[in-house]
């Protein structure tokens, strides 16, 4: 009699990971939240929660950070997703907090610094233990410090040297009051595996991960595409390019790559050959600083 081979594929590995991470946390905390933008990876992440609780609902809310930046098939897309699976959003305004005078507005207009106050404040008034986040340790070197249990202080705060041990799949969920866990259940996928996942789960994206027109202009090496919230500056030419987004942040600070891409296949194989992570091409918030991402984290940002 032959022997039967069980192999698992590369996805459902991380699949399974993921599911096991997701449940765990269920387990543990008592009031856990899922950080939920519209963008691809949280995407991903809300149909991991699906998988992971069915034929039960999810457990526990999901929570935008709202820079009031935001790209509208973003938003749309977010909201659909809320609807069909029936779970409860909650949105943390940054607009709110602006008028409010909790923040204050930047002078060069990007939110996203003052997106870490606003979540904290939402932790603390919805008494949150525990935050899902869709960071992944390819995007950014930051990240790559990070491990799937992220320990932050009663103040929010992430300190590298306060990481906890995880051996094998062991995750220290102890906490005292006030201390939080950042949870990434994306911790040990790639760019190109999320888009591999999309695929065979024919999972619904905006529009704008894919290439279309759109009148853009070239500021500090990276193509902005005009908008409500990034003006034309002085000296600049707008101009119609075929582009798409790798990553959809605050459209403020969040620029397209050049691309034919207008489906996932298309998507995949561009990934597949490129050589820069998405934050790193297309994130301007992000070239603040060699340490930007660290230095909000240790404030207590995603």
């Amino acid at each position: 009699m032959s022997r039967m081979l069980y192999r698992v594929s590369h996805l459902d590995a991380l699949e399974a990971e993921s599911v096991f991470i997701l449940r765990e946390v269920a387990a543990e905390f008592e009031r856990p939240v899922l950080l939920f933008s519209g963008g691809k990876d949280s995407i991903v992440m809300l149909k991991l929660a699906e998988k992971a609780f069915t034929p039960a609902r999810i457990p526990f809310p999901v929570m935008h950070v709202d820079t009031g930046h935001n790209f509208p098939e973003v938003l749309a897309c977010r909201d659909r997703r809320v609807r069909e699976l029936n779970v409860r959003l909650i949105v943390a305004s940054v607009q709110d907090a602006i008028d409010a005078e909790m923040v204050r507005e930047p002078a060069d207009g990007m939110r996203n610094r003052i997106q870490t106050p606003v979540l904290l404040d939402a932790i603390g008034k919805h008494r949150f233990d525990a935050l899902f986040g869709g960071a992944r340790r390819d995007e950014e070197k930051a990240r790559a410090k990070e491990r799937v249990f992220s320990f932050r202080d009663d103040f929010g705060q992430w300190d590298p040297r306060n990481q906890r041990p995880e051996l094998w799949a062991l995750y220290n969920a102890r906490i005292d009051p006030g201390e939080s866990i950042r949870v990434f259940p994306l911790s040990n996928w790639t760019e190109l595996d999320v888009w591999h996942y999309i695929a065979r789960e024919h999972i619904e994206l905006p529009s704008i991960y894919f290439a279309h027109d759109r009148k853009v202009v070239e500021r500090d090496g990276m193509l902005y595409a005009i908008n409500d919230f990034l003006p034309i500056r002085g000296g600049e030419t707008p101009f119609v390019e075929r582009v798409r987004y790798r990553t959809v942040g605050d459209a403020s600070c969040t620029a397209t790559v050049r691309s034919d891409a207008d489906s996932i296949t298309k998507v995949i194989d561009e990934v597949a050959a490129t050589r820069i992570t998405e934050r790193g091409a297309t994130r301007g918030d992000d070239r603040v600083s060699e340490a930007s991402m660290e230095d909000r984290k240790r404030e207590g940002y995603f």
